[in-house]
């Protein structure tokens, strides 16, 4: 790549790349798996790319894309996850009164679902043994 190339935006190299390999967005989005308008967004600088959005448009066009982007410039991909003790506390204080009160029911459920999906085999034991196999 050359120094200039380096210099330019990442959305308008994207699309540089993208059109060379002669490739539309809506096909971009469904081999990357991200959707058409976030591609649209990064092509025309809106947003910033996420670092994982960076490495899925890299494999898909073959392409190391690490260079074009800034440290500063990618967003990291987060994932947040919040769990309130006291809630958590009363969901297994309300999940064992459930199976307390209920608990037939539910070791029903569990036969029934367990004999749907077991049919097949049960059907063939029943013919074997019916059979004398």
């Amino acid at each position: 790549m050359t120094q200039s190339y380096l210099q330019m935006e990442f959305g308008a190299r994207l699309k540089e790349l993208r059109t060379r390999l002669n490739i539309s967005q809506k096909e971009l989005s469904e081999q990357t798996g991200l959707t058409l308008r976030t591609i649209q967004r990064i092509e025309n600088n809106e947003v910033k790319p996420s670092l994982y959005s960076v490495k899925v448009l890299g494999e898909v066009l073959q392409a190391d894309l690490s260079p074009c982007v800034k440290p500063s410039e990618a967003k990291p991909y987060e994932f947040n996850l919040t769990l309130k003790i006291t809630d958590m506390n009363q969901f297994l204080h309300d999940l064992t009164v459930l199976f307390k009160t209920h608990w037939k029911t539910i070791f029903l459920i569990v036969l029934v679902i367990w004999l749907l999906t077991s049919y097949t085999d049960i059907k063939s034991g029943i013919m074997d043994g019916w059979n004398g196999k």
